[in-house]
């Protein structure tokens, strides 16, 4: 009975260690670089690459409403900002003379810099989406084409 107890026991230990490893071989990672480019007429706004270097869990910041309780979301919008990023300058789609085709062509070479960077470190590209928010008649001169690369790399 000693041997068949040590034996399940042995045996349970091995098994969760191996699905402990295989869960964690399988584990991800994500990373979410945004490229937000101004399109606002004369070169006025501000273009930039944006790059997190901290994480935050959602967790900490998600509220369910059920019919029971409908309380609202008390989480502190100070609490979910982040300080530590960086910040790639990029250069506006227009200038005074109109549509700056060089500027679309460096922000690509800054981007592909970034992405080349990012894959050489073991990420992989998963998504890329954009949007846009454009001239919306003679009163709306603003403007913004946003891009999101969405990143995975496994976890060691």
């Amino acid at each position: 009975m000693r041997k068949l107890v040590t034996t399940i026991m042995l045996f349970t230990l091995f098994t969760a260690n191996s699905y402990a490893q295989e869960i964690t071989k399988n584990a991800f990672e994500i990373k979410v670089i945004t490229s937000v480019e101004s399109i606002v007429p004369s070169g006025l706004g501000r273009s930039r690459l944006i790059s997190t270097n901290t994480e935050r869990d959602f967790k900490q910041f998600t509220s369910s409403q059920t019919t029971e309780n409908n309380s609202r979301n008390k989480s502190k919008r100070k609490e979910i900002r982040v300080k530590d990023f960086e910040e790639t300058k990029l250069l506006n789609f227009y200038n005074l003379s109109g549509i700056r085709f060089q500027n679309i062509a460096a922000n690509d070479a800054l981007i592909s810099s970034k992405l080349t960077d990012m894959l050489s470190k073991g990420w992989d590209l998963m998504f890329v989406t954009s949007a846009v928010e454009s001239d919306a008649g003679k009163d709306d001169d603003n403007g913004i084409f946003i891009t999101r690369y969405i990143l995975k790399r496994k976890l060691n």
